[in-house]
């Protein structure tokens, strides 16, 4: 409110700070603000807030500040390399017109932006923008900000995030990461993508009309208990829709925090079927830090295969990667089986090692760094392809075979160890429709 002229003049003296809110139009922005002598980060913070009010304007990435007062202008550039944020000294659009300040037009900038300031009124739009960056980013500081920010979207519109995470060096799943713009190295060890509305979706999705109520097979390309699912607990509310859908599913893994859901899958596998499996290639301890390194140790998904059984489940092992020269030789392929046995499987499945595009050539870096004798042997099995040769995959199968019979183990195929069990014959086929999480 402005009460007569004196009281007028006297608030524009002492409260010059109104002036964002239009109120005193011929005083400058610069002495409108009441600069700090020794500004801090949370001052810095608020101030781009009100200058964004004021001044801002978002374009998709694009964050904006327009003045014809190059001297707040310039406070601005000044608050946001404070804060970190690069971006263009003012230019003038026009002589004696107004001037503009940008801040670059990344992804990383605009969401830190908006992390930093919290600043109401500026939409983040990145439809189309690849997630790329040649920063060399770190953990420089952590500090309670004493609120909650929104989580938000930097990959596929869908609310995922990206995070990090750590995977074996065989991964056959690596070249997935390519239909993103990641790559199949670096990228696939150190950024995982989370679909942080996996369980809405495939609640909704389960209750459309059009969903037939086929068998759900998790686990298949990407590992659904991997570290980052004790971060961010999708597994629970999937499971449960699951449940409340009575749609039968399996899961194949090598992580232990599906024991953390253990009271689920009972609940599940009281009304459908729910099949269970665990990826154990070899129990050598030395092998699993040199190729493995980040999963959970052979000993502890064995532990994993005890305490399932226990409740009840028939738990099938996936003896995946054996690795030629490494892990394929008798005495290996004896002792993996045997710890498999007595763990409570009710079957082995050998699966040799595939190297798929992506996989390959991270692989065979890692082989000619650490055990260059095998190289040669390597190429001259894979030469151009992915798979071994027939008739030394099927000399594998049988070493694995002969084991599990000596140690009362039954072998299905890599299908069935996938099955929730039998669906029905006379349904149509074409009736089942793939989920979608997008």
């Amino acid at each position: 409110m402005r009460g007569d002229a004196a009281g007028g003049r006297a608030a524009r003296e002492s409260d010059a700070w109104v002036r964002a809110d239009t109120y005193l139009e011929d005083i400058p922005l610069h002495e409108a603000l009441r600069w700090p002598e020794q500004p801090s980060g949370g001052w810095f913070r608020g101030f781009l807030a009100g200058a964004f009010g004021s001044t801002g304007h978002a374009d998709r990435l694009a964050i904006t500040f327009t003045s014809g007062d190059q001297l707040f202008l310039r406070r601005v550039v000044d608050a946001l390399t404070q804060l970190g944020l690069p971006s263009r000294a003012p230019v003038r659009t026009r002589p004696g017109g107004s001037a503009t300040v940008e801040i670059d037009r990344d992804l990383w900038a605009a969401l830190r932006f908006r992390h930093l300031t919290g600043a109401a009124g500026a939409p983040l739009d990145a439809s189309g923008v690849g997630v790329r960056s040649s920063r060399e980013l770190a953990v420089a500081d952590i500090e309670e900000l004493g609120l909650t920010l929104p989580l938000f979207d930097i990959s596929t519109g869908t609310g995922d995030f990206i995070a990090d995470g750590v995977v074996s060096h065989n991964c056959f799943a690596r070249n997935t990461h390519t239909y993103l713009d990641l790559d199949a190295g670096h990228d696939f060890d150190t950024k995982i993508i989370v679909k942080v509305n996996a369980g809405h979706l495939i609640r909704r999705e389960l209750a459309a009309p059009r969903w037939s109520g086929a068998a759900i097979a998790m686990g298949t390309n990407v590992d659904v208990y991997q570290r980052a699912e004790g971060r961010y607990r999708l597994m629970p509310e999937i499971l449960a829709a699951l449940r409340d859908h009575a749609n039968p599913f399996s899961i194949l893994t090598k992580g232990t925090l599906i024991l953390r859901d253990l009271e689920l899958l009972k609940q599940a596998a009281q009304v459908t079927r729910v099949g269970l499996a665990v990826s154990i290639g070899f129990v050598d301890e030395t092998i699993w830090r040199a190729v493995e390194s980040g999963t959970p140790s052979p000993r502890r998904r064995l532990e994993v295969v005890r305490r399932l059984t226990d409740a009840g489940f028939d738990v099938g092992v996936l003896m995946a990667p054996i690795l030629p020269g490494l892990t394929d030789g008798e005495e290996s392929i004896e002792e993996t089986v045997a710890a498999i046995a007595a763990a409570g499987a009710t079957s082995v499945t050998p699966i040799p090692l595939h190297l798929r595009p992506g996989a390959r050539e991270w692989f065979a870096s890692w082989l000619t760094r650490t055990h260059p004798d095998l190289a040669p042997r390597y190429r001259d099995l894979y030469g151009s392809g992915s798979y071994l040769p027939q008739a030394y995959q099927h000399e594998i199968g049988a070493r694995v075979r002969m084991a599990a019979r000596r140690h009362g183990l039954h072998r299905p195929s890599p299908v069935q160890i996938r099955d929730v069990g039998e669906t029905d014959a006379t349904s149509d086929a074409t009736s089942s429709r793939q989920l979608t999480l997008l």
